[in-house]
């Protein structure tokens, strides 16, 4: 036996300059498949178990054997169920292989020790309140778990996990009341078992909790027969005896790496105590379809598929061509592919009304590749998580998000008007400011992205990450922020959690690099010393939130921004935590990579708080008197924190998978996974200017972003990567009366924005929805992904998104009876002329200036929504 795998490889890329430009596919563990073998005395007919006073799991011996549960309100629909005859939890060990790049990264299996892949049941055992106060062997049992939140009472299901070589032939044997496994003698080959125990809990009147442990590993290397006892139920005093046996086993601390239990690793896979990878497999139906796991940009859909939750730079490209090819030449997989983004989840909701998700952060894989199961890979030795019921879309979102939290409404100045994204100083800004006032342009903001000041480096133009204002890029920074104020628009600007040296910056006050390297308080590398992590041209120290003295060091460092007329930014990065980095807490590496985007939410969010808390008079009474803050990086929990999301830097080009497209997939699927509020930059962002190949903003693509981003939470530009090489809202004539006129369109359905926004804070439902969330039972709106969308219930978007296009194919959803009608020409689309009740397609005309969008007939909301645009003169 090979000695075991090392904790963790880690291999950084970031130095080479020629690369692979097609990457292969990351090994992992293929899905798993093991055997199921219930206590043949006590599993042989149908149980029923309560789980808390509303979820009831069921136990039926067909078929091999499998659980499924339900809610009371609907016992005869199952929310979660096992494949039958197949074991729903295996757990193995495994070398993790990673590697990064610039904020790019791929986790990889390396050699696989052993995986326990069959299971057994021995015992489904009911835990009452009453046990939880008294000193008892069950008592000592249940310590490992927690019961926080628990509606008693639980359930716990107790057996082993273990591996069973096909070519050893095992012959099962009936001694007396136990099965055996007689694995052949002439095998000398080892076999591996350990004791696992499910805890099973009610969390609240729809969510069940899970948790599953192991014991330690018990290695039969050189034994003539592994046994897998299926006892009969004795007595009392003989389970409780089998049951603090295993007790221990259930208590073992969480670690996604592997622990040793002596140095000597030559002593082989028997000084292994604990698995590394775990296996949860429930099924799933043929026709079953797939939603969520986050912020998504190529897929809406998954079943069919492998997805990795990691949190990661989205990619330049993203497997759209010949883009993801240079860039994966030129940088170690900075092309990306369709998994990988900023705001994963290991959440999903299914067109069954089921939904599942995992707590803890962990790499995980969801492999959706079988027709009839589900199995998810958590590299670790613990894996937690929750089931929900719900009886649509709707109610799983709100109810997803009652736990893992909700945005908070959002102030109306940030949705009155147009954000402007601008740089390039003072008389910049007040130019385009005048040109705006001619065009009657309704603006809340100037975002204002080089407020720190720029420095040219090889690749351009760059912001000094040094978080305070530049008065010499900015010059009479004060008065601009003074007459804005004079006329209702805000000022925003720009930070993120990184610091780089500012020895040279002319003009700083402060460096604050050096000042958070004197406290201690940014992330380190092995030998203690800060660790810069590259970033294109300049090297950076990240800030360690780990540290107790983090938070507010950087709390007062927004206090000053704040101070200096700011009313909101952009809060970036937080994906790009380097794995070997080391972190005061100390945690496991991956994990905190994972949580990294929740810790920077978190405090900005609190500085927010505080800070309203803190005013006294009209500025904490008035909600208009309130601060913005704006990110792309997140995990499952980072709605609870951020206040609204941005979708990164897609590319300023049609494509699918980095273009205009992904921007709509992107807004919805994350819709659906929690983010209510979600926008991207018009126009895009990343333009590439190469001799041999360009990408660059157009005109057309600019109009089109335009009329696209009038129907999302924010309507905001950005110049880009490189500015001179993109047109502008300002280059011209038509591009900015084509800005003014949908500036326009989005303040017609403010109203109705504000009303969403407070639902979204509400419930959780996000602003802009798929179709799905309002028509589950249309299979339809299964395929549909960035071809169109909902505004609330009342608005429907088809937006142009191929050049030279001007038509589009919508498709009308027609269940309840509804009609939709067209805002320009009136025309109504509906079920008094079509006999289909769950809908049809048609292509509609959508000239630039005019793009489909249909208001629900007879709603009060389209009746407003077209006055206003009347009122407005653009209709």
């Amino acid at each position: 036996m090979p000695p075991p795998p090392p904790p963790l490889r880690i291999s950084k890329k970031h130095h080479k300059h020629i690369n692979n430009p097609f990457p292969s596919t990351p090994k992992s563990i293929p899905l798993v498949h093991g055997k199921l073998f219930p206590n043949l005395h006590t599993l042989t007919q149908h149980h029923s178990f309560p789980v808390g006073k509303d979820f009831l799991l069921s136990w039926s011996p067909k078929n091999g054997g499998y659980l499924s549960l339900s809610h009371h309100s609907l016992p005869q629909r199952t929310i979660w169920s096992t494949v039958p005859g197949q074991a729903f939890v295996s757990a193995g060990l495994a070398q993790t292989k990673a590697e990064e790049s610039r904020g790019s990264f791929v986790i990889r299996n390396g050699h696989v020790s052993f995986i326990c892949n069959h299971q057994s049941i021995e015992d489904i055992r009911i835990i009452n309140q009453s046990e939880m106060g008294k000193k008892s062997k069950v008592r000592d049992l249940i310590d490992g778990f927690e019961f926080k939140s628990t509606h008693f009472p639980a359930l716990l299901i107790t057996g082993w996990v273990f591996s069973e070589k096909k070519a050893e032939n095992p012959i099962k044997r009936i001694v007396g009341s136990k099965i055996k496994i007689f694995m052949s003698r002439r095998s000398r080959r080892p076999s591996v078992a350990a004791r696992y125990c499910l805890l099973l809990d009610q969390k609240n009147t729809n969510e069940v909790g899970f948790v599953f442990r192991f014991g330690e590993l018990n290695l039969h290397a050189h034994t003539k027969a592994l046994r897998v006892p299926l006892a009969s139920l004795g007595s009392q005093k003989r389970k409780l005896r089998r049951l603090q046996r295993w007790r221990v086993g259930c208590l073992t601390r969480p670690r996604s790496f592997v622990v040793l239990s002596s140095d000597d690793e030559r002593e082989g896979i028997g000084k292994v105590r604990e698995f590394n990878r775990v296996f949860i497999t429930h099924s799933s139906e043929e026709d079953e379809r797939f939603f969520g796991f986050g912020e998504q940009f190529s897929h809406m859909e998954f079943k069919g598929k492998r997805v990795p939750i990691f949190v990661q730079e989205q990619g330049i490209g993203r497997g759209d061509q010949p883009i993801t090819f240079a860039a994966n030449l030129v940088s170690y997989r900075a092309g990306g592919d369709w998994s990988t983004t900023y705001a994963p989840s290991p959440f999903y909701m299914t067109s069954k009304m089921k939904s599942f998700y995992l707590e803890g952060y962990s790499y995980s894989i969801f492999d959706l590749t079988k027709h009839d199961r589900v199995q998810v890979q958590i590299y670790n030795n613990v894996a937690r998580g929750r089931i929900l019921h719900g009886n649509s879309p709707a109610k799983l979102i709100e109810r997803f998000t009652e736990t893992i939290g909700r945005p908070p409404e959002l102030p109306k100045w940030v949705m009155s008007g147009a954000i402007v994204g601008m740089q390039g100083g003072t008389e910049a800004v007040r130019c385009v400011w005048d040109i705006l006032q001619d065009y009657s342009v309704p603006v809340s903001a100037f975002w204002l992205q080089d407020w720190v000041g720029q420095r040219e480096t090889i690749i351009g133009s760059q912001l000094w990450w040094n978080w305070e204002v530049d008065t010499d890029q900015y010059a009479g920074w004060t008065q601009l922020v003074n007459d804005f104020q004079a006329q209702d628009v805000r000022v925003m600007a720009y930070c993120n959690p990184c610091l780089a040296p500012s020895h040279d910056k002319p003009n700083k006050k402060r460096n604050l690099f050096e000042e958070a390297k004197n406290l201690g308080i940014l992330v380190t590398d092995g030998e203690g010393y800060p660790y810069m992590v590259a970033n294109t041209s300049f090297d950076v120290g990240m800030l360690d939130f780990t540290h107790p003295s983090t938070s507010g060091w950087m709390k007062q460092i927004l206090h000053e921004m704040v101070d200096s007329g700011v009313r909101g930014w952009m809060a970036d990065f937080g994906e790009g935590l380097p794995l070997d980095a080391h972190l005061f807490s100390g945690e496991d590496p991956i994990s905190a990579h994972n949580r990294y985007p929740e810790l920077w939410a978190k405090v900005n969010r609190e500085f927010v708080d505080e800070w309203k808390s803190n005013r006294h008079g009209k500025e904490r009474d008035d909600p208009e008197e309130s601060l913005v803050f704006f990110m792309r990086a997140g995990f499952r929990n980072s709605p609870r924190w951020a206040m609204l999301f941005w979708e990164g830097d897609q590319m300023v080009s049609w494509q699918n998978h980095d273009g205009i497209k992904s921007a709509v997939t992107g807004l919805l699927s994350s819709g659906l996974s929690g983010y209510a509020f979600n926008h991207s930059d018009i126009g895009g962002y990343c333009s590439v200017n190469l001799p041999f190949m360009k990408y660059q903003r157009t005109e057309e693509l600019l109009l089109r972003w335009m009329e696209l981003n009038a129907f999302n939470t924010v309507f905001r530009t950005h110049e880009g990567n490189n500015p001179s090489a993109n047109i502008q809202f300002y280059s011209n004539s038509r591009t900015l009366s084509h800005f003014a006129r949908f500036a326009k369109v989005y303040k017609a359905w403010k109203f109705y924005r504000i009303q969403l926004v407070k639902e979204a804070s509400e419930k959780g439902l996000p602003v802009s929805r798929h179709l799905f969330i309002h028509y589950p039972d249309d299979k339809h709106v299964y395929s549909l992904s960035y071809q169109q969308f909902l505004v609330g219930t009342e608005i429907l978007v088809v937006p142009v998104l191929d050049k030279g296009r001007k038509e589009v194919k919508a498709y009308f959803p027609l269940s309840g009876g509804c009609s939709w009608q067209h805002i320009w020409t009136g025309k109504i689309y509906g079920s008094s002329n079509h006999h289909n009740s769950q809908g049809f397609e048609t292509y509609v005309e959508a000239p630039i200036g005019n793009p489909a969008v249909f208001v629900k007939s007879g709603s009060l909301v389209g009746e407003t929504f077209m006055k206003n645009l009347k009122d407005l003169n653009i209709l």
